[in-house]
């Protein structure tokens, strides 16, 4: 079976990055702040990370489309709608709880912190199980890219 490497990849740094969040959640459970402080900036490094290879990838590569059957497309697609927008508020909440923590403000940060690491783990199950429906279980289909798209060459 041949697993595309630049989806592989980012599919792999979110999973680090919310190793990283349950690292950072057991560590401030323990009362350890500083080693907190790093799990944390290491699991929005590897969001970061993956941000950037998802959206070079998109740019460069373009979007692959479901190659399964039509049946589990709707479901695949409702699926596909609900990992956006937790990603997208994931992302928002995550910088904010790491300014706030950073900035020490500590009643949003305590107040957040556990709202985002929840939307972050939810959006790294998700996302795994979108690589996986089109990658694993059914292949994708076809890839075109976003200046394809938009230009027709």
């Amino acid at each position: 079976m041949y697993l595309p490497i630049l989806p592989t990849i980012s599919t792999a740094f979110i999973i680090i990055s919310a190793v990283f969040v349950a690292v950072g959640w057991y560590l401030i459970a323990k009362r350890r702040v500083e080693a907190h402080r790093k799990a944390m900036t290491w699991a929005g490094v590897f969001a970061l990370i993956f941000f950037i290879v998802y959206v070079s990838r998109t740019i460069f590569d373009g979007n692959t489309a479901f190659g399964g059957p039509s049946g589990v497309k709707a479901f695949y697609i409702g699926f596909l709608i609900f990992h956006i927008l937790l990603a997208a508020s994931g992302g928002v909440f995550g910088l904010i709880s790491i300014w706030s923590g950073y900035k020490k403000k500590m009643s949003r940060h305590r107040r957040l912190g556990p709202i985002t690491s929840v939307i972050w783990f939810s959006t790294a199950v998700t996302g795994v199980t979108v690589y996986m429906l089109l990658y694993v279980i059914y292949g994708g289909g076809e890839t075109t890219t976003v200046i394809k798209a938009i230009t027709g060459f």
